[in-house]
């Protein structure tokens, strides 16, 4: 018995290894080298130690400020609006007959398994000031064009409204999930009892699906902090600084300006940042959850 229990672990060591190598190479190898690099001053042909003098440079810099204000108002923005989208859908789908919930579910999820540059394409195009369809559309009620993407005002509020259109469809996914495990028996005592619908869905639903609710809240908060693409190819960080986020900052700093051991000092800034705000929100929203 202990000969074969000795054959299944070395078997399980050989199907875990592969996996474990991966991830010890392409993941805690560059964390850790990143770690060692926000300490030190990167040239071509020589390093040195700088201390914390990385990190007193991102603090004093007033464009990391800007682009963590940036970053800070397009999280709340995008996670607040696109999880109230996937929890008022899931909630219209519920009803529905499984056929009816798997095709509007599988449509809702497509764009998830879409690439993010070809959809930042596709609506850097929607806001082509001369011949994008949004403004064909606004023209239809007398408005004037605009240019979406180059205007300080309107360049972050666009890219917000393309991440909660276009997000959200795994949320569907796992709020419908979490919508049929609970029990019907409980919305007939709630009717019989005289309760409305709004009472039915804050008294009953909302403290039922709170653990999927707080692990869509933090796994959304810490993607959308590291919006990249849709900066990359439709604003640049323009204009004016206005689009410029955390990680476009770090791109900027480590692959424009090669000052990779500034950028391992944003990098590290950035995942203390997500870190506390995680905590946070598992310290307020996980009360009396039950996993």
């Amino acid at each position: 018995m202990d000969a074969s229990r000795r054959q299944a672990a070395r078997w399980g060591v050989a199907f875990v290894a592969p996996q474990t190598l991966l991830f010890l190479l392409f993941f805690l190898a560059p964390v850790a080298i990143a770690f060692a690099l926000a300490f030190m001053d990167v040239r071509p042909n020589r390093m040195t130690f700088v201390g914390l003098r990385n990190f007193q440079r991102v603090l004093n810099d007033p464009l990391f400020g800007k682009a963590l204000v940036n970053t800070g108002i397009f999280t709340g923005v995008v996670v607040f609006f696109w999880l109230a989208k996937a929890l008022l859908i899931a909630y219209l789908l519920d009803p529905m007959n499984r056929t009816l919930q798997t095709f509007f579910k599988s449509a809702f999820y497509l764009p998830a398994v879409t690439s993010s540059i070809i959809i930042s394409l596709v609506w850097a195009w929607i806001y082509h000031p001369t011949f994008g369809l949004l403004n064909a559309f606004t023209s239809m009620f007398g408005a004037k064009p605009v240019a979406w993407l180059g205007n300080t005002d309107t360049a972050l509020p666009a890219l917000m409204a393309m991440q909660v259109i276009m997000g959200g469809g795994s949320s569907i996914v796992l709020l419908s999930a979490a919508l049929a495990r609970i029990p019907r028996d409980l919305y007939e005592v709630a009717v019989i009892d005289g309760a409305k619908r709004p009472t039915i869905f804050m008294r009953v639903i909302m403290p039922l699906i709170r653990p999927t609710l707080l692990y869509l809240v933090v796994t959304g908060t810490v993607n959308t902090f590291q919006v990249f693409e849709s900066v990359y190819v439709m604003t640049q960080g323009g204009p004016q600084f206005s689009t410029t986020t955390v990680v476009y900052r770090i791109y900027q700093e480590a692959f424009q300006r090669f000052n990779l051991g500034l950028a391992s000092a944003q990098a590290i800034v950035l995942f203390l940042l997500t870190f506390v705000m995680a905590a946070i929100q598992f310290r307020f929203l996980g009360q009396n959850v039950e996993y």
